[in-house]
């Protein structure tokens, strides 16, 4: 790597965990992205890619077609779509010591790519291996331990209440996945953690699948 024999350096993983003798073993596999730096904090100098691979459960095959909540018992199912992808955004802003901010954009402007809606909140933002576990279907219903980590860790359900900026919209069981992919062909997330200068950006698309 052309290190010289005096300059120091630190092998992180994409969540800016230091690779030490102590946690060698539980943080080094295979197919995990590793970052060479100076410091661990270093700003990186350009982008990088990971490719997430992961057997799909058999749920995937026997229940995506029966449209769980879409079918919605005759009312427009898009609006439990859009309820699903803003629900992910109160997760996220739920501890916010100060303002929540949601927005919801149309966008319908050819110039910029395909028409496509937008959900952008200042939430605590969620980390790679977040991101990673967010792409596999039903992941947090049947996977309690391993190296999960949940893009709802240190969220605690509200009691239920009316339904509210403070409940919890997500009470049908599905997730944001089948949202996107009803509203559209493609998802994009782009997330930076609170306590991170790191952005990641996860990218699904049925033609890549």
């Amino acid at each position: 790597f052309g290190i010289a024999a005096d300059e120091n350096f630190v092998i992180t993983t994409t969540n800016r965990k230091e690779i030490t003798d102590d946690n060698f073993s539980e943080l080094v596999q295979d197919g995990v992205t590793l970052y060479l730096l100076q410091t661990v904090d270093q700003m990186l100098l350009s982008a990088t890619k990971e490719r997430i691979d992961f057997l799909p459960h058999y749920d995937t095959l026997v229940k995506s077609g029966m449209y769980e909540y879409y079918a919605s018992e005759g009312q427009n199912p898009l609006p439990f779509a859009l309820a699903e992808l803003i629900d992910n955004s109160l997760s996220a802003t739920c501890r916010n010591t100060g303002i929540r901010s949601i927005q919801i954009k149309l966008l319908f402007d050819d110039s910029h790519g395909k028409p496509a809606v937008a959900v952008i909140d200042n939430g605590r933002g969620m980390t790679s291996k977040q991101l990673n576990n967010w792409a596999v279907y039903r992941l947090s219903k049947f996977t309690r331990q391993g190296d999960f980590e949940s893009d709802h860790s240190g969220y605690v359900r509200p009691l239920p209440v009316p339904r509210s900026l403070n409940s919890d919209i997500s009470y049908f069981g599905v997730g944001g996945k089948q949202a996107v992919f009803f509203v559209g062909q493609s998802a994009r997330m782009i997330s930076k953690p609170a306590d991170s200068q790191d952005v990641h950006e996860l990218v699904l698309s049925k033609e890549d699948f």
